[in-house]
């Protein structure tokens, strides 16, 4: 008898986690068409094809789902990180490399600017706003090191990279690593130029 419950027990806490995935996935589809402020409960329910109830048994508020959001987009699409760089010494190879995998992510990630325009809307999404900024900063600091600039300097390199850049040089018809390859070309000759402020 014990081992009957066990194995009922197993397949319902097998089911509860798949149902809890259907439910991730669903508020990452919608925040990925609509945004997050657009979103509601209910839709999520629809989305992912179970009552209600359900999703708020697992997810007992909308932040809460919302980061289970956030944890699921970074194992989907990790954020590049140092090791990206390692064995290349060359400037432009180093700026090159890491502008193709910010651009990739950003490619992985195409709500990422609904979600962003969101934050102020919805402030628990900030803290993730604010950890890719640090990222990219972070890497761009590690890529520019050769040329000893001051964190000013790395910041606008950083933000050379960023989204609206990306969805700029998109729109003007570039592939990502045309539009890697072209910004790289605008970091590197700044730098190279003396870096002015």
């Amino acid at each position: 008898m014990k081992r009957t419950r066990g194995y009922r027990l197993g397949r319902r806490g097998e089911a509860a986690q798949e149902t809890r995935q259907r439910i991730v996935e669903a508020t990452f589809a919608l925040h990925e068409r609509q945004g997050v402020a657009a979103t509601s409960m209910k839709q999520i329910a629809e989305e992912a094809g179970v009552s209600v109830g359900s999703v708020y048994h697992h997810f007992p508020t909308y932040e809460d789902a919302i980061n289970a959001c956030g944890q699921h987009t970074m194992t989907i699409a990790p954020v590049p990180t140092p090791d990206l760089l390692e064995g290349i010494t060359a400037l432009r190879a180093r700026v090159e490399q890491l502008a193709v995998a910010v651009f990739e992510w950003f490619e992985r990630v195409p709500g990422f600017g609904l979600v962003r325009s969101d934050q102020d809307k919805v402030p628990v999404l900030k803290p993730f706003m604010e950890a890719e900024e640090n990222n990219r900063l972070g890497l761009m600091q590690l890529a520019l090191q050769s040329a000893e600039l001051n964190e000013r300097q790395c910041r606008v390199a950083a933000s050379l990279l960023d989204f609206e850049v990306y969805q700029g040089l998109r729109r003007a018809g570039l592939a990502p690593q045309e539009a890697a390859h072209q910004i790289t070309t605008v970091i590197v000759g700044w730098v190279e130029n003396g870096a002015r402020e």
